[in-house]
């Protein structure tokens, strides 16, 4: 029995050094993916920053990829030289700060009445609120609805239809529920009522879960081109990227006629590509919501992993 002990030290350090070297193969392989995943999306990015810096008539030749061969800054005048994108600009960002301030509003207020445990008909008013993430009217009654409520071609249409979300509601009352009740008892002996509660003890601890919605709401309202091209018939309220989708469309259109979009634009015969001008204001449109997400970042992951997890 003791002749065989070495045999058996023997396999152990053969069966721990397989171990360490699939453990590494397993490293290996997982930097390799995450890698091939930021690859994917950075360079994408680089190459639109790149042709959006780069002159247009020398972008037109190829082989601009990651770096602007010719710099300059021309692509980006063109596109401001028409005053609908300014306008644009700022209507898009006066309906992404009011539409998110009205929807963290609502969606707490009405998140924390939810979590009451003593409001009646609470799980009545909670599948009620369910089965509209389940069921939609659909397109022409909810343009029908919309016209009949005064909403078509009024800057309301971009903040009323969807100012509280029921996922985000959800998610906030799930939040909420992972408060100690305890805090709650104790403002209430000490004479604080439903308000004081809301707004001492609740919005205070829930800053992870409101930058995660405020994120997600702020994000919603700025990448939406679908309100603006189907219930505006004015383009001066049409918020940037519906701007941006009409101009892309007009760029492909100017292509099979063999035009330029700057003529589109403005109406000048200077020398920049449709590819240049749509990749300046692709970055335009991208840029504030880069400069933002840094600052709440930190909220982030907590935000998501307790809010759609626990309960």
């Amino acid at each position: 029995m003791k002749a065989q002990l070495p045999n058996t030290k023997k396999r152990y350090k053969i069966r721990k050094k397989l171990r360490r070297a699939e453990d590494a193969l397993l490293q290996i392989f997982i930097v390799a993916i995450v890698l091939f995943l930021c690859a994917s999306i950075i360079l994408p990015c680089l190459n639109i920053i790149a042709l959006a810096f780069n002159d247009g008539a020398d972008a037109a030749r190829g082989g601009v990829y990651f770096f602007p061969r010719v710099f300059t800054l021309d692509n980006f005048k063109e596109v401001f030289k028409d005053g609908q994108i300014i306008r644009a600009y700022g209507i898009t960002i006066a309906r992404t700060v009011i539409g998110t301030v009205l929807s963290i509003w609502l969606i707490t207020m009405t998140a924390f009445v939810l979590k009451i445990r003593t409001l009646p008909g609470r799980t009545f008013f909670t599948m009620a609120i369910a089965l509209t993430m389940l069921f939609s009217g659909g397109l022409i009654p909810t343009y029908i609805q919309y016209k009949n409520l005064g909403l078509l071609n009024s800057f309301w249409v971009y903040i009323i239809p969807g100012v509280i979300s029921a996922y985000y509601l959800f998610m906030v009352r799930t939040f909420f529920e992972t408060i100690p009740y305890s805090l709650e008892e104790s403002a209430m002996i000490d004479g604080c009522n439903y308000v004081g509660i809301y707004t001492r003890i609740i919005l205070p601890l829930s800053k992870p879960v409101i930058a995660v919605i405020g994120l997600y709401t702020a994000v919603g309202h700025w990448n939406d081109w679908f309100a603006g091209a189907f219930y505006m018939n004015s383009s001066r309220l049409w918020p940037v990227q519906t701007v941006l989708q009409q101009m892309l469309r007009k760029a492909m259109a100017a292509s099979k006629e063999g035009a330029t979009i700057s003529q589109l634009i403005a109406a000048q015969a200077r020398a920049a590509t449709s590819d240049s001008l749509k990749m300046a204001a692709v970055v335009i449109t991208m840029l504030p919501i880069l400069c933002v997400y840094p600052f709440i970042q930190k909220y982030f992951a907590k935000g998501v992993m307790i809010g759609s997890v626990k309960g």
